[in-house]
């Protein structure tokens, strides 16, 4: 407790934002690059007739994860100010009125919406099936065990899928795969490292009382495991090119496990609880992404 209290008296810097455009978290789009992942793994991507869909789609998600963000603050205003760190979000710390922040929300949702149903009807489904889906874990399901990490999880999921469906791409079962337990691998470390930083009983999360962090580290374990070996099957029936009898996809998978590895390592430290922070700031993961994306590039576009 005496590490969080000694956390909880630093403030973070002073942002150049304003503090409507700080509720809506823009650090935090950068999940929303996921939507770039079906078109990629197709070797699709620079195609205008797919790139050009996936970065409306990207903007979409944006604004439709704006929206489930305020709402969210609003709803949890009072525990965020319990945070150590949610504490100097600006609607806990009073700098944005709830009433602005509702008003936000409406605005882009129906902007979000309105891009979807624009660039394709499938994913403005996606969209509104997705901002259903989370405002129903804000208002009723985030304290319920199991059932949070599915909804977070499923959030992940359809940003993948949209990237998809916004280009009327084919999404594989390996590919799906991987997005599933990759986002439940994401969640379940994202949980994992709040207990172990804040303990049960913070009072920021009701749904962390009922977790254990053994329980929460076999979610992770498994999922990670599920990860590792549907992108090993995957990258092995790729067809390309292969220097050595070994194709460039197959080579994709050591950089890929080693990322994989080095988050789970934040995550076991509990340093994985905001995972856009990890992936801005850790130059050892952002180097085997490098690694990574250069074999996959040849095999993919090569």
């Amino acid at each position: 407790m005496a590490q969080t209290d000694q956390i909880a008296e630093i403030p973070p810097t002073k942002s150049a934002l304003p503090a409507w455009l700080r509720a809506m978290r823009p650090k935090q789009w950068v999940k929303n690059v996921l939507v770039l992942a079906a078109p990629v793994a197709a070797g699709q991507l620079l195609s205008p007739a797919v790139l050009i869909p996936s970065l409306w789609a990207f903007l979409a998600f944006s604004l439709v994860s704006a929206s489930i963000y305020l709402i969210n603050d609003v709803r949890d205003v009072e525990a965020d100010r319990l945070h150590p760190k949610k504490r100097f979000r600006p609607i806990a710390a009073g700098e944005l009125s709830p009433t602005v922040a509702w008003v936000l929300a409406v605005i882009t949702v129906i902007a979000a919406l309105t891009i979807g149903f624009w660039v394709a009807p499938l994913l403005g489904a996606v969209l509104a099936f997705y901002w259903v889906l989370q405002v129903a874990y804000s208002f009723f399901l985030k304290n319920q065990p199991i059932i949070d990490l599915a909804m977070v999880a499923a959030g992940f999921l359809l940003r993948a899928v949209a990237g998809g469906v916004a280009s009327n791409l084919h999404l594989s079962q390996w590919f799906l795969l991987v997005a599933s337990f990759g986002s439940l691998f994401m969640v379940a470390g994202k949980r994992y490292s709040e207990l172990k930083e804040l303990g049960n009983e913070a009072g920021t999360r009701a749904s962390l009382e009922r977790y254990t962090k053994s329980y929460l580290r076999e979610v992770w374990s498994i999922s990670i495991a599920i990860v590792i070996m549907s992108y090993s099957l995957w990258a092995f029936e790729l067809p390309g090119p292969q220097p050595l009898g070994v194709s460039w996809s197959a080579i994709s998978i050591a950089p890929f496990t080693l990322a994989l590895l080095r988050y789970a390592m934040k995550v076991d430290q509990g340093q994985a609880g905001e995972p856009e922070d990890v992936v801005l700031t850790d130059r050892t993961l952002q180097v085997f992404a490098v690694l990574w994306a250069i074999p996959m590039a040849v095999a993919v576009f090569g």
